[in-house]
């Protein structure tokens, strides 16, 4: 196996589009009065290594419905060209006139763009206005809203440096190198946003004031009226604290008149986000989580009845679903996510091993899944259980465990995530392991109607891939005293043409550690069961989807509990799958996931043949004054954040207790280690301290270093240079 062929490999999957946004229109016809014709624009990303970077473009297509029963959908005609969209930041549709707002990137200037259906209408140069830094287009802070006259647009962008807004350079010269805290991990330079309003018929734009000085505010809309606003504010005081993958930052949703009044509509000590708007203009609702504990966790969805000014729980939070029930709501809203008749909300979670599609009334408050995939009993492996773990050899001479005799249909989509719903038209991304994402529309119809599903497009290709879903139940001595009785999951993916001589299993781990691998589409696993390995993607205890008790389960258990798991989960789809080879099985995985691989590796030293890790999480007593993200490191070794510790020695020796260079010394893998040289969540000398660990005992490592590239290792040409030396390291080891 040559890099050329694993290049190619990779070019082409990471070259499949995903969509990203959509729009749906519609009108009628006058000379055909009993059609009304629908309008869906999708936009996609797509990954190009040749230029290496990654496209969008947009794609349109038109449906038939019948004027009498407009929510039965009689035709999809073919989709138009697609058309390449370059340089936009952020674009929005008006409602009403149709026009189109684009923030644009043109070098060193943002360009505000209103476009018609004659063309450019108007066009602002914000930078040159000097009234604002950059406009924020990240999806945390990041808005654009048109008023309900359509003359007028809500965004955020930086705080001028100059408070009195005509200059970026600093009003004292004594302050030009001060520190400017900004929000970690993905959001560098981005330190006090304010919200800003631009008349389009005058051309001038204008900072809101009034927001409270320790309060940075994000995801603005207009309120009813556009005299006033909606924005979630942060709390920044004493300091900030990482904001990326952090749904437990102290925050609140307020109300800010465009004459400076402000007040605050939520309560005091949560966490809030993703404000969302009926069409009616009579209900607000948003996302409500704990302030500190989980970094990421169950969320519960309120409702703010705008007329009467009173709050109540839509959808609570889930502790601890039953089989085959709604799990808890784990992710953001989409931007539009109302029913036409305010009465229900549509919106897309992690559910056990899968991510679906959910619908909840108002009035009932009952949550039905929307997805037409059925979800059968998953392999449930129930132990009796022996010594944990045995050696590798001794898997095939251990006695006949019981596993159910069910499996998932190859052809089902494991994740349905909602993109947009409009006029009551739901367009979802699908995917599964074997198949890459596609777009899918159905109307929403009344409680217990099935949603009549149309496939806009059919994916490029389809892979002949194998998958299945595991129910994994710990043994009872690794049960969790606090939260008895929790399972777990993963999801197993082979390829369609197995060895003789047994497949090799590359076990992957999430991060997170409060994250999920659904049922979805993952280029990283496809390129690899393409390549001939099989893959199994773990759900450890503490993982999204499974209820908060789940996520609470994990606090003050990381590298013991976890990596329990995953070597559980490994030895379960051993047991259950005897085409796998279990003298040739390897472990990679990024952050928390990588924390789990190397702990794997040192906690058993004999089972795995070979590691790959990004920027992992090696040495927890280290990474406290360096993380962006301080509180998680006090919570998840299971002691409590308060903005004033001091590490005491008590703090250290837990940390470095549960961390994976206690282990280092009986790592006998070979372990390949990817770093990002601006990582601020896990500073990159995490790994270093492995590396040199490592190479003082002639073990064998190898280190890439990306000197540009953050914690997600985001940047293309990393990803094709982590995926090829990746391949070929497990091709080497395994």
């Amino acid at each position: 196996m040559d890099s050329e062929l694993i290049t190619g490999v990779f070019a082409e999957l990471c070259g499949l589009p995903a969509p990203v946004s959509a729009h749906v229109s519609s009108e009628e016809l006058p000379e055909l009065p009993e059609l009304r014709v629908y309008k869906v624009t999708a936009e996609w990303s797509q990954s190009d290594l040749v230029r290496g970077s990654r496209l969008r473009f947009s794609q349109q297509w038109t449906l038939i419905a019948d004027s009498n029963d407009p929510r039965s959908i009689r035709t999809v005609l073919p989709p138009g060209p697609c058309a390449a969209v370059s340089g936009e930041l952020l674009s929005e549709l008006s409602p009403i006139q149709g026009l189109r707002a684009v923030v644009r990137e043109m070098g060193s200037h943002q360009l505000l763009e209103i476009w018609d259906c004659h063309g450019l209408r108007k066009c602002l140069n914000l930078s040159a206005l000097k009234m604002h830094g950059r406009v924020y287009d990240d999806a945390l802070f990041g808005c654009l809203s048109w008023s309900e006259c359509e003359n007028k647009l809500l965004y955020v962008a930086e705080k001028s440096k100059n408070s009195a807004g005509d200059s970026e350079e600093p009003a004292c010269r004594k302050d030009q190198s001060v520190y400017r805290e900004d929000w970690g991990e993905a959001l560098s330079g981005k330190s006090v946003p304010v919200i800003c309003v631009v008349d389009l018929q005058s051309g001038a734009a204008r900072v809101l004031q009034g927001v409270p000085a320790d309060v940075s505010p994000g995801q603005a809309l207009w309120a009813p009226g556009s005299q006033s606003v909606f924005f979630v504010g942060w709390y920044h005081e004493p300091f900030r604290l990482g904001l990326k993958f952090c749904s437990n930052r102290r925050s609140a949703l307020f109300k800010l008149d465009l004459s400076g009044h402000c007040e605050c509509l939520s309560g005091d000590n949560v966490s809030v986000s993703c404000p969302r708007l009926s069409p009616d203009g009579s209900v607000l609702i948003y996302l409500q989580g704990k302030v500190f504990g989980p970094h990421n966790q169950c969320l519960c969805v309120q409702q703010l009845d705008l007329k009467s000014r009173k709050t109540s729980t839509l959808v609570d939070v889930v502790n601890r679903p039953q089989p085959g029930d709604f799990a808890g709501v784990y992710e953001a809203l989409p931007s539009r996510c109302w029913s036409a008749d305010a009465q229900r909300v549509v919106f897309s979670s992690s559910c056990r091993n899968w991510k679906d599609l959910f619908m909840v009334d108002r009035r009932s408050k009952k949550v039905t899944s929307l997805s037409d995939t059925p979800r059968v009993p998953a392999e449930s492996y129930f132990p009796h259980p022996p010594p944990l773990p045995p050696p590798p050899h001794h898997l095939h001479q251990e006695h006949h465990r019981e596993v159910e005799d069910s499996s998932e249909s190859s052809k089902a989509f494991g994740s349905w995530k909602l993109v947009t719903v409009q006029r009551d038209l739901m367009v979802v991304c699908c995917s599964s392991p074997n198949t890459p994402p596609t777009l899918r529309v159905g109307f929403l119809l009344s409680e217990g109607e099935a949603v009549s599903w149309r496939t806009l497009q059919p994916p490029v290709v389809s892979f002949d891939f194998q998958w299945t879903v595991l129910d994994v139940t710990p043994p009872p001595e690794e049960d969790n005293s606090l939260y008895s009785g929790l399972d777990f999951g993963a999801v197993l993916v082979k390829p369609s043409l197995l060895h003789e001589t047994g497949t090799p299993l590359v076990v992957f781990i999430h991060g997170g550690p409060h994250s999920q691998f659904p049922a979805e589409w993952n280029y990283t696993t496809a390129g690899l069961v393409e390549l001939g390995f099989a893959v199994l993607m773990v759900n450890y205890r503490g993982s999204t989807g499974f209820g908060q008790d789940s996520i609470l389960s994990l606090i003050g258990q990381i590298g013991s509990q976890d990596v329990k798991d995953v070597q559980w989960a490994v030895l379960t789809a051993l047991q259950s799958n005897k085409t796998l080879d279990p003298e040739r099985v390897a472990v990679i995985g990024g952050s928390h996931g990588g924390f789990l691989s190397c702990h794997l590796l040192g906690q058993y030293p004999d089972f795995y043949r070979a590691c790959a890790a990004r920027n992992p999480v090696i040495n927890a007593a280290t990474l406290l004054g360096t993380s962006d993200i301080v509180d998680w490191r006090y919570t998840s070794a299971g002691f409590q954040f308060s903005y004033d510790n001091i590490p005491t020695a008590e703090v250290l020796a837990a940390m470095l207790e549960k961390s994976p260079i206690t282990h280092a010394a009986k790592i006998k893998a070979p372990v390949l280690l990817m770093l990002g040289g601006k990582d601020r969540r896990v500073s990159p000398h995490q790994g270093l301290e492995l590396y040199k660990v490592l190479k003082s005992r002639g073990s064998p490592v190898r280190l890439l270093w990306f000197p540009e590239d953050g914690h997600s290792l985001s940047r293309l040409d990393t990803q094709a240079d982590c995926f090829l030396n990746t391949v070929l390291w497990l091709k080497q080891h395994l």
